[in-house]
């Protein structure tokens, strides 16, 4: 068993008798049963309630699912802030005032993180079963350091789409420049949880389960009418013009195409978790 785990082998071991007490206790997982002697059972991890093996397998699936899952997670957030905060470096060298609030910036992370919130209940590619997935700080790193910019490059071609285009380039006009970006922000970042959760194309190779399709929809729809509505004033938005809405959705094609090539890119040199 040492042997196993000294080669980077994680190793399970099942047992129910004196014997096997040590054992159970130097394995990564020890398993036994209820039926078990006590020491058995104190000295394992997990103590199996029902009479069949299944049980076991139903467990490592599901344990890779929400392992896989929270990679998803950690893997959207750290990209996601480090772009935000790549493209707020690049808009402070130029910009006479503030390419967001303070405000805006904290609904925009609030509505991008109760999107995530089904990101547990999604679906997980098949690949990523069939063998056990292991933390790699260094992977998440490189992951956000990867595609954290390329979220800037097209945070970049807003700014310009702003400042050069619909003429926001000044004080007075901030509001207008900052509603422009927290749009494109939002939905951009929101998009990148279905272009990151999988390897594969998303929506077509790879649909990620309804509830996180139902709050992509919903997350979405507030980032839409937000500047649009009511409140656009408590949060110092304002409504943007109609023609604002084609370059919207030429960036966020832009952005879709780039990232999905990196990715495929990506994945070919340093795999895929």
């Amino acid at each position: 068993m040492r042997l196993l785990r000294q080669r980077g082998h994680v190793v399970g071991f099942m047992g129910d008798g004196i014997n096997d007490a040590p054992a159970l206790r130097a394995a990564d997982v020890g398993i036994s049963v209820d039926s078990a002697v006590d020491i058995a059972k104190e000295a394992a991890d997990i103590i199996l309630l029902e009479k069949s093996l299944m049980v076991l397998e139903e467990g490592v699936v599901e344990g890779r699912k929400t392992f896989a899952n929270m990679l998803k997670y950690i893997k959207m957030t750290a990209s996601s802030n480090f772009g935000n905060v790549f493209s707020v470096l690049v808009a402070s060298a130029f910009l006479p005032f503030l390419p967001m609030l303070p405000l805006h910036l904290l609904v925009q992370n609030l509505l991008y993180d109760v999107s995530q919130t089904a990101i547990p209940f999604d679906h997980v590619d098949a690949e990523q079963l069939r063998s056990p997935q292991r933390w790699q700080a260094e992977d998440i790193g490189r992951f956000m350091l990867f595609f954290g910019p390329l979220s800037s490059i097209f945070d970049i071609l807003t700014y310009a789409l702003m400042w050069f285009v619909f003429a926001a380039d000044t004080p007075d006009h901030q509001t207008l420049f900052q509603s422009g970006w927290f749009v494109e922000g939002l939905l951009s970042q929101t998009l990148v949880v279905h272009l990151i959760r999988t390897r594969k194309l998303p929506f077509v190779q790879s649909r990620a389960a309804w509830p996180l399709l139902a709050m992509t929809v919903a997350i979405v729809a507030i980032g839409l009418l937000l500047p649009m509505s009511p409140l656009a004033g408590y949060f110092k938005l304002q409504a943007l013009p109609w023609t604002y809405f084609p370059f919207l959705l030429a960036i966020l094609v832009g952005y879709v195409g780039v990232v999905q090539a990196m990715k495929g890119w990506f994945a070919r040199r340093y795999g895929w978790n």
